[in-house]
């Protein structure tokens, strides 16, 4: 208790033995040397109560200065404690969170509405030093789960950017006017005329749900304990991750899927070129020449690269100096930023002869080239019927994204590609 409500708490005691001792018409001698005693404490308390009080709310202030300044080490640490393994048994058992990942899902559910468990988007991280509990007897010893084999992340080194958004909509105003300046043409003449300011609008907006299916079975959950946490957690990091950078670069606009970048392509603005030959340095190079003429890059180490590893057989095979035995593909990793290759991005080579597309993109005066949004948490809800008869656990993991660009001289594609 602070020592000011103590005191507050006093002071009243001894106004109230004060009010019965003054009522009374002749006091005795130990009620009146009771009055001067309770007088003294009285005044005193009063300079203590002070003290007390400007003690206190410099406490106050310290406690809130450090509860403003809490750093983002502070809240990774707390989000580190969240548990993927209390969550599965809180569906499986009804088994009740507890701990941080009881605060953390307290928290999420009060911000927005879940059917099932909010999963913060920050405990599908892959986490360093983590093992499996052991020391229980048991005639075999299974270890750590394997697991599948996902397509690495492209869309963050292609430049991306991820974007959580709370709730609502998010727009990106992008100027779209040429405004030119312009020398007087004599001592009194005017300069150019004003010129619209305009803008037009990227929005990300919550229409696009992804939906990730697991069907744990009654064995895997006996037999994998704690280390299934970090399979599941994998498992879903991979399947979403995938299907993200494949919804970002092929996504339809339609049947649910956001708008990728070949979709978009035209009704962006970006700038699609037809090659329609064996990919050389030379084609590449045409393509970032348009990125320096439009100010979108200062030169080709500016520049990133998306393609198939198709294109990286054909390259590697084209000696373009047998002297020197350096190849089509050493003068473009020479030269560009960053090539990056993925079967998953972009679609499959087709066409006689078979073609393919590429995708190249920059990061210009800090805006990087398109924009991924993400809404509120992971929704992790559980289906008790479907798996009722063999004890088992069935998990569904839902998250809205959304895909949009910044700039389009930022983004060009070439097709083509033989």
């Amino acid at each position: 208790m602070l020592d000011s409500v103590k005191i507050a708490r006093r002071q009243s005691e001894i106004r109230q033995t004060l009010s019965g001792i003054v009522g009374k018409d002749q006091p005795t001698e130990d009620e009146t040397r009771q009055m001067d005693e309770l007088d003294r404490e009285y005044r005193s308390n009063e300079t203590r109560y002070r003290a007390a009080l400007i003690a206190e709310d410099e406490e106050r202030r310290e406690a809130g200065a450090d509860l403003e300044t809490r750093s983002d080490r502070e809240w990774a640490e707390i989000m580190a404690g969240f548990e993927m393994r209390q969550v599965a048994l809180a569906l499986d058992e009804g088994r009740t969170l507890d701990g941080r990942t009881g605060e953390i899902v307290t928290e999420l559910r009060s911000r927005g509405g879940y059917r099932g468990v909010p999963v913060p988007w920050e405990a599908l991280e892959i986490r360093a030093g983590e093992t499996v509990a052991s020391g229980t007897p048991n005639p075999l010893r299974t270890a750590p789960i394997i697991e599948r084999l996902f397509a690495g992340s492209v869309a963050a080194r292609m430049g991306g950017q991820m974007v959580n958004v709370g709730v609502g909509e998010q727009e990106y105003p992008v100027a779209t006017s040429a405004v030119t300046a312009g020398w007087a043409a004599s001592e009194t003449g005017n300069v150019t005329g004003p010129s619209a300011y305009t803008t037009v609008d990227r929005p990300l907006k919550p229409d696009h749900n992804l939906g990730v299916q697991m069907r744990i079975t009654r064995k895997t959950l006996k037999q994998s304990g704690t280390g299934l946490e970090q399979a599941v957690r994998r498992d879903m990091n991979g399947a979403i991750e995938e299907a993200l950078d494949r919804a970002v670069f092929l996504g339809s606009g339609s049947a649910g899927e956001p708008t990728g970048l070949f979709a978009g392509a035209s009704a962006w603005g970006i700038n699609e070129e037809d090659v329609a030959a064996a990919p050389t340095w030379g084609a590449f190079r045409s393509e970032v020449v348009s990125f320096i003429t439009g100010n979108a890059a200062s030169g080709p180490g500016d520049v990133r690269l998306l393609i198939r590893p198709e294109i990286w057989d054909t390259m590697d095979a084209d000696i373009w100096d047998a002297g020197s035995g350096i190849t089509e593909w050493d003068r473009l990793t020479s030269a560009l930023g960053s090539v990056t290759m993925s079967h998953n991005a972009l679609a499959d080579p087709t066409g006689s002869p078979e073609a393919t597309s590429a995708v190249m993109t920059t990061t210009a005066g800090g805006v990087p080239p398109f924009f991924v949004g993400t809404w509120g948490a992971i929704d992790l809800i559980r289906d008790p019927y479907s798996d009722a008869q063999s004890g088992g656990l069935r998990l569904t993991a839902l998250a809205t994204m959304d895909v949009t660009i910044s700039r389009a001289v930022q983004t060009r594609i070439l097709t083509g590609l033989q």
